[in-house]
Parts: structure tokens; sequence; C-alpha cells
């Protein structure tokens, strides 16, 4: 899959960087072993962060930012890693779901980045273009219904958007069916806490330890390289 920028978002967040991750992986309900990490990732983030702390981590303050930028409320339309941390702050119970989906949580949680999880079979094309949603642009978010997407970044492939960092779409959602995986690991600043390579390392043992995954394939993307 490859990943390219538009204009528009090139100009809002000239720092982002995209790690893409694709994989086959076996998507079964999530096993104790994972919860376990979750829940310890949760304890962990309730102890050290107060509420209105949440927002100032590195990695979501930076996506807050690129969210005003694009001219979106981040209060309103908080970014996923953010809305899972202030779950975790508040001691409120998180979905125990599927593999896949429960370890881009963990992973999400630990970082602080928003990071899309798509069933590759249902992306249409082999590309994803990363642009800034437009005002009546359709879009059904997972388990929310119609989502205004005006002015929060997302990927769409030729059919339309199948991402932001609000929520991913209904139309290549992760499911019990899923075999092949495609994360976007979004990076909208620099962050002083979890290198790139940290992040690799987390998701790929994570990968392999509970998703049973094979074939993983990883890639850097950046704004400004020429590739893009």
């Amino acid at each position: 899959m490859e990943i390219k920028f538009d204009d528009k978002i090139k100009a809002a967040a000239p720092e982002l960087q995209v790690i893409s991750v694709e994989a086959e992986i076996d998507n079964a309900p999530t096993n104790d072993a994972l919860w376990s990490e979750i829940c310890d990732c949760q304890q962990k983030i309730q102890a050290s962060t107060p509420i209105e702390m949440v927002r100032h981590r590195p990695a979501i303050d930076a996506t807050r930012l690129v969210y005003k930028k694009c001219g979106k409320d981040p209060n309103r339309y908080r970014p996923s890693a953010e809305a899972l941390c202030r779950r975790a702050v508040k001691g409120l119970d998180l979905y125990r779901t599927l593999t896949a989906i429960d370890l881009i949580n963990l992973i999400s949680m630990e970082t602080g980045h928003s990071i899309g999880g798509f069933d590759a079979a249902k992306i249409v094309g082999n590309t994803l273009i990363l642009g800034v949603g437009i005002e009546g642009e359709p879009y059904e978010a997972i388990g929310r219904g119609e989502l205004n997407i005006a002015g929060l970044p997302v990927y769409r492939d030729k059919v339309g958007g199948i991402g932001t960092p609000t929520s991913d779409n209904e139309r290549t959602k992760l499911s019990p069916d899923t075999t092949r995986l495609l994360m976007t690991i979004n990076i909208y600043g620099v962050d002083n806490v979890y290198s790139n390579d940290d992040v690799e390392a987390l998701t790929i043992r994570l990968l392999t330890q509970y998703a049973s995954a094979k074939n993983i394939y990883i890639k850097r993307w950046r704004v400004g390289d020429e590739s893009n």
C-alpha cells in the first residue's frame, strides 16, 4: 500500500510522519494475556496523568494542533488516543473486542499516537491519500454513524474516506474475518518520549505475540519526501 499526502495536509502538518504496517494476522477475540497488558497500561496512565494533562501528552498535543490548523475543534472531535487515555484516567472500562483492535488501542494509549486499523482486503486500490475532510463529505464512523469529517485529517482510497484520527470507517473496519491488516501510525509532531524505532518494536512484538502475525511489512512515510 502506498501513502501520499495532499497539499492541505502538507501545509497543516509539515512534520507529519506515518508508519504503515501490513501483516497477515489471526484476528481472534482478545486473550487474557493481551487484556492484562491493556489493563496495566490503563492503570499506569491513571496513576501518572491528571485528566487535565492528557491533552498535553506530546503526541496528543501535536495531533490536536493539526486539528486546529485544519479548522476542527479537538475538544468536540477528540483524537482517538486522547479519548482512550481520558477513559483510562477516569477509570472507565475499555471495550474488549478483537486482538487487532485492542492491540492498536494499547499502542495508542502507550504512545499517544492515533492509529488507523483497516482490513486491507476492503481497501479499494493500492494507494491511500491523506488529506483534509470537506463539508458534506459522507463518512460512516465505526459505532457512531455519520461523522462530520470537515477539517479532520482523512485517509481516502478510490471510493472515499476510510480513516481519521477520531474514528475509522465502517466500510474497512476490522472483523473476525480479517486476515490482512493495514495499520497507519500517525506521528503529527516530534515525540521526545517514544522514537519511531520504539513504536515499531512495540507494534511488531504485539502483532507477533498476540495476532500470530506473518509477513510483516513496515514502511515510513514523511511529508516532504519527493515520493509524496
